[in-house]
């Protein structure tokens, strides 16, 4: 009960700050958040998962205030509830807050990274797929929208944007290099500088898709004799810590139970 003011005096204080603004509440935040110092990196992170908009900054920007501020008073009310004293409330509840928004923009920076990964993984079948279509006659625009219709994948996504922005009015190269610029993947970097350059110089086409189509498969051959490589070193950890000791324990178990018994008599 001797916490129970405290909650008007919360429901005060924020009835004061949003009368000290000048817009409404809501346009405030909004105002605030386009402003944010990193709004160009959080952009970048998630044009690269597909939200190239941007009200997604605003959504997401929003989303990453509201959960912290919530979690921030669930903790100050459980805190005042379970005895707890107001400053210490006040300090663990920004200590929380911290944590969950820091908490969401490493999630981001994990999905970002897993679609990386999609991308680079998907990267070789479609390449040979655009390579098969493009020997069967079709121009390259043509090749690409047939992809974005019959494939599924970060990358056939990618390719119907790009169709899109050349049926919208825009040259081909330019809605190419757009789209090497927002995967940032050196594999599709490499592709459309590759593909651009080909098409501006008039460059047999069919050659460059297979040339990068084999230097695709030989980079996921590596990527994943890497990661079996560093599989075979996390595996040395618990025989190295766990299983070995074990096993010298019980070789030795014997004699040292003998040695006991021996220096007993």
């Amino acid at each position: 009960m001797k916490y129970s003011i405290l909650i008007p005096v919360l429901f005060a204080a924020f009835g004061a700050i949003t009368l000290s603004l000048n817009n409404s509440p809501q346009m405030e935040v909004k105002k605030r958040v386009n402003n944010s110092k990193n709004r160009k990196n959080v952009q970048e992170r998630l044009a690269e998962i597909g939200k190239t908009k941007s009200s997604d900054f605003e959504t997401f920007r929003i989303n990453q205030l509201v959960l912290s501020g919530t979690s921030s008073l669930a903790t100050i009310f459980i805190l005042l509830i379970s005895g707890k004293s107001p400053i210490f409330a006040l300090l663990f509840s920004g200590l929380v807050a911290v944590f969950v928004y820091s908490l969401i923009d490493r999630n981001l920076t994990s999905k970002v990274k897993s679609q990386k990964l999609l991308v680079d993984a998907e990267f070789p079948a479609v390449v040979e797929m655009y390579s098969l279509a493009m020997s069967a006659g079709e121009t390259p625009l043509a090749a690409m929208e047939r992809i974005s219709l019959t494939a599924n994948g970060s990358l056939a996504v990618n390719f119907a944007r790009v169709v899109n922005l050349v049926k919208s009015g825009k040259p081909f190269h330019i809605a190419l290099d757009e789209m090497g610029r927002d995967l940032d993947s050196l594999l599709v970097r490499r592709f459309v500088d590759a593909l651009i350059i080909a098409a501006l110089r008039g460059a047999p086409l069919i050659d460059v898709l297979q040339r990068h189509a084999q230097e695709a498969r030989e980079s996921q051959r590596n990527r994943v004799m890497g990661a079996a490589a560093k599989a075979e070193i996390s595996m040395m950890v618990p025989v190295v810590f766990l299983i070995l000791p074990i096993s010298i324990l019980f070789a030795l178990w014997p004699s040292l139970a003998n040695l006991n018994s021996f220096t007993g008599n």
